[in-house]
């Protein structure tokens, strides 16, 4: 359970909320909704989030520091269980299967729009009532600094002129970063081997050792290389800059329409009641809005991007639409042929 000391003004709001009747209810300023669930005895014990990956990893460290701030925010505890295992799956199965009343939370990631694609198992968004996004960390481009091209352009033009010469290292075959080199390859139609390692750091490290020649991560994950290091972010594929790399551009900013990263969201069973997703997602989204929470985020490089229950639903769906299409055309389903034949192919990460 996630352990804290509570504030005065925490506990007078909870005993507030406690107090309160309906009819009190609509004439309170700045008093969620999550209050007109609690007149129906929500919560009625403490809420499990269930993270996928695991403990230590960026979904693992935001899933507890969401799960600390929602104690200031709703009447109970909230506690985390790390569920690993299928490249996710296992964690979006428990979740899932949980009874769905709200007191089982899952952190969802983008891996739930991808491996039933993969054929790693058949859970889809379709199992889970959105409640909120709160993360999207685009993948970026990072070459060796030594290495004979400076810019996207120079990059793609080597290629071009080298095929299949440049290798890019990624967390796994199958995995988000494989997906984002693979896509950004066929957006510029060049040949490039995908090299698979068994999570970001040691793909990194393959750079810096010059087994590979680039690799495809978030920024956040390269950025002391970058920084400190020997490394060159070439560009991001994100809709806008990243904070850590203002000078970096996006592919966009390249006319390279590509757009793909990584997301973290929050959703709960299927089926459970309206009243109780929407009591859950006000007290995550004055989370999200807490000054902790962002500077948490800004500190440790995590993108924050809200989106609320329908917005997510719909994107989520988007999303499972979206890599179907990147996944067939990379020949990565069941009974598909790999994109390239000399892929190198290992365990992806369980630290997401």
């Amino acid at each position: 359970m996630v352990g804290k000391e509570k504030d005065t003004s925490t506990t007078e709001r909870r005993t507030l909320l406690k107090a309160v009747g309906t009819g009190a209810v609509a004439g309170l300023a700045g008093i969620p909704s999550y209050v007109g669930a609690k007149q129906q005895d929500f919560p009625s014990s403490d809420i499990e989030m269930i993270v996928p990956w695991a403990a230590g990893g960026g979904t693992d460290r935001t899933g507890r520091q969401l799960a600390s701030l929602a104690e200031n925010y709703m009447d109970t505890s909230f506690f985390v269980s790390n569920v690993t295992g299928g490249s996710g799956s296992a964690g979006f199965r428990r979740a899932a299967n949980a009874e769905p009343d709200g007191h089982t939370v899952g952190v969802l990631t983008v891996e739930i729009c991808t491996i039933s694609h993969l054929g790693i198992a058949d859970i889809t968004p379709d199992a889970f009532a959105p409640v909120m996004q709160y993360n999207f960390d685009p993948a970026s481009l990072t070459v060796h600094q030594d290495a004979p091209y400076s810019t996207i352009e120079e990059f793609t033009s080597y290629a071009e002129e080298n095929p299949g010469e440049i290798r890019i290292s990624n967390s796994g075959i199958g995995a988000i970063w494989h997906l984002s080199a693979a896509q950004f390859a066929q957006e510029v139609g060049i040949e490039v081997e995908h090299i698979g390692y068994d999570g970001g750091a040691p793909a990194t490290q393959a750079v810096v050792n010059g087994e590979v020649e680039a690799t495809t991560a978030s920024p956040a994950e390269v950025a002391p290389q970058v920084q400190d290091g020997p490394l060159n972010m070439l560009a991001v594929f994100g809709e806008e800059r990243s904070d850590l790399f203002p000078d970096v551009p996006t592919l966009q900013e390249r006319d390279i329409d590509v757009t793909i990263g990584a997301w973290r969201g929050l959703g709960v069973p299927a089926g459970t009641p309206d009243e109780r997703v929407q009591a859950l997602h006000d007290a995550y989204r004055s989370v999200y809005e807490s000054d902790e929470f962002q500077n948490f985020m800004n500190q440790n490089g995590f993108g924050l991007v809200y989106r609320g229950p329908q917005e997510y639903g719909e994107f989520m769906q988007s999303e499972l639409d979206r890599f179907a299409g990147i996944v067939n055309q990379l020949g990565l389903g069941p009974g598909g042929d790999d994109a390239t034949p000399t892929t190198t192919e290992t365990e992806t990460t369980t630290t997401s």
